[in-house]
């Protein structure tokens, strides 16, 4: 599976730090122009997501749970299949560009409150990377890792299988930048953003579902939009 060196991971950041800098929103808003200019190079060095506060970047919020995130591209990107399946594949970002791709235009929801309305994404349906490693039995989950060291996410294994849930490669129309999780991320239509994990790295199918990193941290392991999380946000399919 690919890894991250210590050295390249970061302080994690808990739940109650970045619910408790939302109460800042109304002053990253009155000051908006100035903190504009700031917002580039606050997002790189930003865990707690106090960025998500600033105007701009298309209706999306910065979000890290680590200090700092090594980039990858084309030349060193890998994802692995592994776990319980029978044939455990590396592939390459090429690998997964000539697979086949499906996009989705609905709304991305953060459990925090935010909303972007009719976001384009694309990429592999997972349910595709599945079959091709082929899943064994007794397989009831998958696990995601990310290459930021410190994120993981999971779902049921007929969650992974839902037709809107994609390996992503492509954001608004475009290759997913460093920033979004790029250059390739989950995207669980249905659920909290929470869950479509940035920087992915590793897909690892398992006998039970191993809660991620912000379940950990207080918020659900089902994360479906409207139904979860004490919030009453209307459904994003």
């Amino acid at each position: 599976m690919d890894t991250t060196h210590e050295e390249d991971r970061g302080t994690p950041v808990g739940r109650r730090v970045v619910l408790g800098l939302l109460g800042l929103g109304a002053a990253g808003v009155a000051a908006g122009p100035f903190l504009q200019r700031l917002e580039s190079g606050l997002a790189e060095r930003d865990p707690s997501g106090l960025t998500g506060l600033l105007p701009g970047n298309n209706g999306f919020r910065y979000y890290s749970v680590v200090t700092s995130v090594p980039e990858r591209d084309a030349t060193n990107y890998t994802l692995t299949v592994d776990g319980l399946v029978e044939r455990p594949a590396t592939h390459r970002l090429a690998d997964l560009q000539a697979m086949p791709q499906r996009r989705l235009v609905k709304d991305v929801q953060c459990v925090t409150g935010w909303r972007v309305p009719d976001t384009p994404f694309e990429g592999v349906p997972l349910a595709h990377l599945l079959d091709t490693a082929g899943v064994q039995p007794g397989a009831k989950a998958v696990r995601f890792s990310c290459f930021d060291g410190a994120y993981t996410e999971s779902l049921t294994l007929d969650q992974a299988r839902r037709d809107d849930v994609l390996v992503a490669l492509s954001l608004q129309d475009k290759p997913i930048t460093h920033d979004h999780g790029g250059p390739v991320r989950l995207y669980v239509a249905p659920m909290y953003f929470y869950k479509s994990a940035k920087w992915l790295s590793g897909i690892t199918v398992t006998d039970e579902v191993q809660p991620g990193y912000w379940e950990g941290n207080g918020y659900d392991v089902d994360a479906w939009v409207g139904r979860s999380n004490g919030r009453v946000d209307a459904p994003t399919s």
